[in-house]
């Protein structure tokens, strides 16, 4: 008995022992649904150590989604968002072309060095979040990681910082240096619609419209705490009306003009609601979560809807206007109405004399190729030793037929090729060719105590390469691109020494082959050699064809695996050591994208180039230059009258 009774003691103490963790897992399993029913766990977001936002900012899932009582109210604006966003990555890469340079580094232990272009995404930290009223001067701040350039398109991590009190939104507002800088961040992640938005932004006439945005979003937050608490029956009733009357009124108003009359009692009706709903003893953790979930909001929408501009400002700017295409529909039609007659004997032999002054344009825009010849012929001193030579494709070969045939400049000569048609040597039938426009990338520089410099390289794209073989009876040509504008006379190009080079043009030495050496790989680069700007090109045709530059193009494209900067890189590495620098004052370039050029120093420019995304027959364009390039536009042509372009 004895041994028996001896034996159950250690099983009982083991059983016991078994019993106590289990009732301990129970109670912390009951424990810890407890603290995120009472919202306790949201007094840790200002511990500063590892919070929700944090950690949802770092897994890339929306916070408001997270939210149970702003689900439902938000599911499609967080469908349309990630919609948005993948469209932007999906196109932005057609869109833009552009590369970021970056010499950020710190001043005392690192020098402005050369940029490397790695193509990597860097980690931005955003700032502090803002309301409604501040979201639209939202900063960021960008720090250097390691002075690498970056390729434009690629996805960025950020980290969400703590969102402030509303009255630290306000005065956000004021700081001056922080909206430079969300400047800045601006132009880097979107380009040169920042520039634009902030050139064409209006006057503040929506005070009270913001006014009454702050009240309701205060509202908002604090009615759902007054709506449980059945003492507060009457003030919840006050405070539900005064919010659906200010849903309302800003449903249809957006500046202050359109407000209703009385708006001011209205104003100080919901101060005093909110007055007394403060006053009101709640729970200050339901307050401050759903002040969090607005502020969530309110930023992720103010994010889309800048996405969103974006995106529509980078369609706007890469397609044809609507009145340009109407143009050319209808000189298509009425070219097949009524075709021109065909060329004569005499300009067709003008067509291939090498003793003219021949230039060249490729484009799809007739108005623009139409300024570009008229400007040109205006200033010349002999204009019949002139003869153009317009390449574009078969979609608006007729039109530009129609167009070059029933407009005279002057005693000039112009000839339309279909770039589809041409019968190339060493070319298989079944190759079918396509016109391809100059490409442009857009290079950013920020150094350390410097201010950020920009600049759109524009280089010959895969069409250009095709001159020795589409002109082969011709000694020399210049190049003009589509989008320049020429004030005076470009006879003494014809006369210019280019010791033995194969390309005369305008050089940017701000940015040279050996800052982008990594972008070339294994190729090797002369450190003194600049790059070149497409726009205006004299070109020796005899020496491109004994030194075969096509066939070295050809080779490089083939050699570079990756489709970014593909032209870029091919073109750079092509003409190394066979560029004749022009001198600079012959082309004004960046009237794309630069504001402040003074009005003067384009006046008594030889050639400009708007070079950049807001092209001058653009409503987008900037209007200071635009109208250097309306002039050489006949606005009593029938045709643009009826298709509305003034």
């Amino acid at each position: 008995m004895k041994g028996g009774i001896g034996g159950s003691l250690p099983a009982k103490r083991r059983w016991k022992g078994f019993v106590i963790a289990v009732l301990g897992l129970v109670l912390l399993s009951l424990l810890v649904p407890l603290v995120f029913l009472l919202g306790l766990h949201n007094g840790f977001h200002s511990s500063g150590f590892s919070t929700a936002q944090q950690s949802s900012s770092a897994s890339g899932v929306r916070v408001y989604s997270r939210h149970s009582t702003a689900k439902n109210g938000s599911q499609s604006e967080g469908d349309e968002s990630k919609h948005m966003d993948d469209l932007m990555r999906r196109l932005e890469p057609t869109f833009s072309k552009d590369i970021r340079e970056n010499f950020v580094g710190e001043a005392e232990n690192k020098t402005a060095g050369s940029p490397l272009l790695d193509g990597l995404p860097k980690e931005r930290p955003r700032a502090n979040s803002t309301g409604a009223a501040a979201m639209h001067a939202a900063t960021e701040n960008i720090k250097g990681i390691d002075g690498s350039p970056m390729l434009d398109g690629l996805p960025k991590e950020r980290s969400r910082a703590n969102s402030t009190s509303v009255g630290a939104m306000h005065a956000a507002t004021g700081n001056i240096k922080g909206i430079d800088e969300g400047e800045k961040l601006c132009e880097l992640k979107f380009g040169s619609y920042c520039l634009w938005r902030r050139n064409h932004k209006e006057k503040v006439n929506d005070f009270t419209v913001r006014k009454m945005k702050d009240l309701l979003y205060v509202a908002r937050a604090y009615y759902p705490s007054i709506a449980k608490l059945p003492a507060l029956d009457k003030l919840s009733q006050e405070m539900k009306q005064n919010i659906q009357e200010f849903e309302r009124v800003l449903s249809v108003t957006t500046i202050d003009k359109d407000l209703p009359p009385l708006i001011d009692q209205k104003l100080t009706k919901m101060e005093a609601v909110i007055a007394q709903a403060k006053a009101c003893r709640v729970d200050c953790s339901n307050v401050d979560k759903k002040f969090r979930q607005l502020v969530d909001l309110t930023e992720d929408e103010a994010t889309f809807h800048m996405r969103q501009s974006a995106f529509l400002y980078q369609l706007a700017v890469q397609t044809m206007p609507k009145s340009h295409h109407c143009l050319s529909m209808r000189l298509t039609v009425e070219y097949f109405r009524d075709p021109s007659p065909d060329i004569d004997q005499s300009l067709a032999e003008r067509h291939l004399n090498p003793d003219l002054h021949h230039f060249v344009i490729f484009s799809n825009n007739v108005l623009a190729s139409s300024a570009v010849i008229n400007s040109t012929v205006m200033h010349a001193k002999e204009s019949e030793s002139q003869v153009f030579h317009v390449v574009t494709d078969r979609q608006n070969y007729f039109a530009m037929k129609l167009w070059f045939s029933r407009n005279k400049y002057m005693e000039a000569t112009v000839e339309v090729l279909n770039i589809e048609d041409v019968k190339l040597d060493n070319n298989k039938a079944s190759t079918s060719i396509h016109l391809s426009l100059p490409d442009e990338y857009r290079v950013s520089f920020h150094k350390v105590d410097k201010p950020s410099t920009t600049e759109y390289l524009s280089v010959f794209s895969h069409s250009h390469y095709l001159l020795p073989k589409i002109f082969h009876s011709l000694k020399k040509v210049v190049v003009l691109d589509d989008d320049v504008i020429v004030q005076r006379d470009l006879s003494d190009l014809w006369g210019i020494d280019m010791d033995g080079k194969v390309n005369g043009a305008v050089q940017s030495c701000s940015v040279r082959l050996v800052q982008l050496r990594k972008l070339f790989g294994s190729k090797r680069v002369d450190e003194t050699s600049c790059a070149w700007m497409s726009g205006l090109n004299v070109v020796d045709l005899v020496r491109w064809r004994e030194r075969d530059i096509s066939g070295r193009y050809l080779k490089l494209v083939k050699e570079m695996n990756s489709e970014e900067a593909v032209t870029l890189r091919a073109s750079l590495l092509t003409f190394q050591g066979e560029v004749y620098a022009l001198d600079d004052k012959w082309v004004l370039s960046g009237l794309g994208h630069k504001y402040g050029v003074d009005s003067e120093t384009v006046k008594n420019a030889r050639v400009l180039h708007f070079n950049g995304k807001m092209k001058p027959w653009l409503e987008l364009g900037i209007h200071d230059y635009t109208v250097f390039w309306r002039k050489f536009v006949d606005p009593e042509n029938q045709f643009l009258s009826d298709c509305n372009i003034n």
